[in-house]
């Protein structure tokens, strides 16, 4: 967990966000402006002021490490804080996430720092704070800011209706106070709403106070934070980002779908349609299964070659292949094959299902397996030896 935020703690993590850079567009370069490097963001820290609060900067990191997690391009994708004259009203600061696509930068996920707007509301709607309490150590000295209501010149204006008046200026927190203030420098009055009839304030009904006080108890309106992922717009980026064409080859494509979102995490190809291949697909196949594996089995005709591009076009991450060494040499092996690199371990086919399904969930990568697994370089066999 990071230190304390305003007084109330902030999100909790077993996963510290740390040692990434983000490409962000602020405010200040404007939408059309190149992507500026910001610093290594970590957990609880601002940016220099450029990000609202620190845990409106880890919501920004947690969806960066979604997003490319899933796929979208990190040299592709940005994140742009809103210009003063977008923002919602609602909100206090605002960022999207935007990839660079075949149509231009589209923006695929929105973040929007709501503060405290949507409890404020209500607590002014029904006259009720809506707060958090939070008994302190130690006491503290907090500035506070009130509405000073005239008692005596709101009830000759409003009579029966000066109560809620009254009521209404109870529960108002200090940001909507601070924008009425304004209104009455400026204007000499401000109206608002309540229980469907509008009442107007004038400077000599109601004034400002701003006073030193002592908590005990702290009060705390819970604020909001607002991802808003669109997900068509998300697969489809990540349709564009993941999509190649190999090199030498352009009739050879494919989709490097990170393992943990390929439709399929593995194939299992026998070298051919030989019988004596079949227990060992099915041996592998009920593995997988039990192991929670998605997987294809393609024992159609064709050179392994052309299977091997099949898979790929649709982007199974791996491929477990049995060949005339799975068949002849005891302990039974068969090759693993990376989708994106094409290079291939050999290992028991006892071992593979559950070396599979760690690389499928992320706890594995392919160096891991590599680093453990000899590289195949080519069967040793070529028929069933007697």
């Amino acid at each position: 967990a990071g230190p304390p935020l305003g007084g109330f703690p902030g999100p909790r993590c077993a996963e510290p966000l740390a040692g990434f850079r983000l490409e962000a567009v602020t405010r200040r370069e404007g939408q059309d402006c190149a992507p500026a490097q910001l610093p290594d963001y970590r957990l609880h820290l601002p940016l220099q002021g450029t990000i609202d609060n620190s845990v409106l900067g880890y919501f920004i990191g947690r969806i960066y490490l979604f997003l490319v997690k899933v796929g979208v391009s990190a040299s592709k994708l940005r994140f742009r804080q809103h210009m003063e004259n977008e923002m919602a009203h609602y909100a206090c600061d605002c960022w999207d996430a935007e990839a660079k696509t075949s149509y231009g930068w589209i923006e695929i996920v929105g973040c929007a720092d709501r503060s405290c707007y949507d409890l404020a509301c209500h607590s002014r709607a029904t006259k009720v704070p809506l707060v958090a309490e939070k008994l302190l150590k130690e006491p503290k000295t907090v500035s506070v800011v009130q509405f000073e209501p005239n008692k005596s010149a709101i009830g000759k204006e409003f009579k029966k209706e000066a109560k809620m008046v009254m009521e209404y200026l109870s529960v108002c927190d200090a940001c909507y106070i601070a924008e009425m203030e304004t209104e009455l420098n400026e204007k000499g009055e401000f109206t608002f709403e309540s229980d469907g009839k509008k009442f107007t304030l004038t400077k000599n009904m109601v004034g400002v106070k701003r006073f030193q006080k002592t908590l005990h108890v702290e009060e705390i309106t819970p604020s909001v934070i607002e991802p808003s992922f669109g997900i068509g717009r998300i697969m489809y980026t990540v349709f564009e980002h993941t999509f190649h064409v190999r090199a030498g080859d352009e009739q050879r494509t494919y989709f490097s779908f990170p393992a943990p979102v390929a439709p399929y995490k593995c194939s299992v190809l026998p070298l051919s349609q030989n019988q004596e291949f079949a227990p060992f697909v099915k041996e592998l196949a009920e593995a997988l299964n039990r192991h929670g594996v998605s997987h294809k089995v393609d024992d159609s005709s064709g050179s392994i070659g052309r299977r091997y591009a099949r898979t790929d076009e649709i982007g199974v991450a791996f491929g477990i292949t049995i060949d005339f060494d799975t068949v002849n040499k005891v302990p039974h092996t068969a090759t693993l094959r990376e989708r994106d690199s094409m290079r291939q371990i050999r290992a028991e086919i006892s071992q593979l299902p559950q070396v599979v399904r760690d690389l499928s969930n992320g706890s594995m990568t392919w160096v891991d397996v590599e680093a453990n697994y000899p590289l195949f370089e080519g069967q040793e066999t070529s028929k069933k030896e007697n």
